[in-house]
């Protein structure tokens, strides 16, 4: 059958309704032939029925995208599947839109008959999803150029911390290496801040985890063991995770202050995270009271940084964070906008 004949074929009733919805419309014959498009369809590309039927609607195809909606449609058509595909045709104007094509198959007493498709003009939400991909790009490059210049000036800070260190009395030195030790904590916790999959929403259990082994390998490697448990999945906002990074940094540098270089330190984490709730972090280290420190010169600064930290991020902190009264975060809950 011909395309013309195909079209002829279709009923008054069908052509009657498809010509008065106010959406482009189209049906094809089992071979995937036009052989009807609406007046809206017609109105939009200026063209005659007889001129878009059969193939020759694809000529206002977009050439980028031509190959593509072929290969969706062919595809569809071998299974006779219901397709959606996007692409551009061109206007009556000669500009070319982006269309939604949804299409279903008509099947009658078991029998193929074609597909029947609607479009939707979609070119404005197009528009803003690259305005929201170029402006994603721009803020993940401003990004990492701000990590690249704290990384930078955190690996100044140490080499001057160690260039003091050293020529500083004996008495002193003991303090000039844990505040370079803290440092290099410091940027560590800003490394996998910025290697999070989403900086926007951050997988608590994933970046303690990851932050955990790179803190345990950064002094007194093989001696100190970091475990996170719990249940639930706490997604926190970055200065939330910020704080909590450097709180376990510093329950770290304690532990390793108050003990011998050969002992083994071991600390546990449990992250709650129950549904609409607040997420809470329990933090339990395995060093209790130390008669002797490690470092007898170096402040023991813990429990006042700790506040500190957790006072910037608006988490509620209690305890000691030892097995009989654990360090208690109750972190805040997300603002409103946040994906957290």
């Amino acid at each position: 059958m011909s395309d013309e004949a195909g079209a002829a074929a279709l009923s008054d009733t069908f052509r009657r309704f498809a010509d008065v919805v106010p959406l482009m419309l189209w049906r094809s014959d089992q071979h995937g032939h036009a052989v009807h498009h609406n007046e809206c369809w017609l109105e939009f590309t200026g063209r005659s029925l007889a001129e878009e039927l059969g193939q020759g609607w694809r000529k206002g195809l977009h050439p980028e995208d031509f190959d593509r909606h072929a290969r969706i449609v062919a595809k569809a058509l071998e299974a006779r599947e219901p397709f959606t595909v996007e692409f551009r045709l061109r206007r009556h104007d000669g500009v070319y839109r982006w269309l939604l094509d949804t299409a279903r198959p008509l099947v009658e007493e078991g029998e193929f008959l074609g597909y029947l498709g609607s479009c939707f003009d979609i070119t404005d939400r197009k528009h803003a999803e690259e305005h929201i991909e170029h402006a994603l790009a721009e803020k993940e490059a401003l990004l990492a150029e701000v990590y690249h210049r704290v990384r930078n000036n955190l690996q100044v800070m140490v080499s001057l911390i160690g260039l003091y260190g050293r020529a500083a009395p004996d008495a002193c030195r003991g303090s000039f290496e844990a505040l370079g030790q803290r440092v290099r904590a410091i940027a560590l916790v800003q490394q996998h801040l910025h290697e999070a999959p989403h900086i926007a929403s951050i997988d608590l259990r994933d970046y303690l985890r990851r932050l955990a082994s790179g803190l345990g390998q950064l002094r007194r490697a093989g001696r100190i063991g970091v475990q996170v448990n719990g249940t639930g999945n706490g997604l926190v906002e970055p200065r939330t995770a910020n704080a909590l990074g450097m709180i376990v940094a510093e329950i770290v540098a304690e532990c390793l202050d108050a003990t011998a270089e050969t002992v083994a330190c071991s600390i546990a984490i449990t992250i709650e995270a129950p549904a609409d709730e607040p997420i809470t972090v329990a933090v339990v280290s395995n060093v209790t009271d130390v008669a002797e420190p490690n470092r007898p010169n170096v402040p023991k600064l813990g429990p006042r940084l700790i506040a500190a930290y957790a006072a910037q991020a608006e988490i509620v902190a209690s305890g000691e964070a030892t097995p009989t009264d654990p360090l208690l975060l109750r972190l805040p809950q997300p603002r409103a906008g946040s994906d957290a």
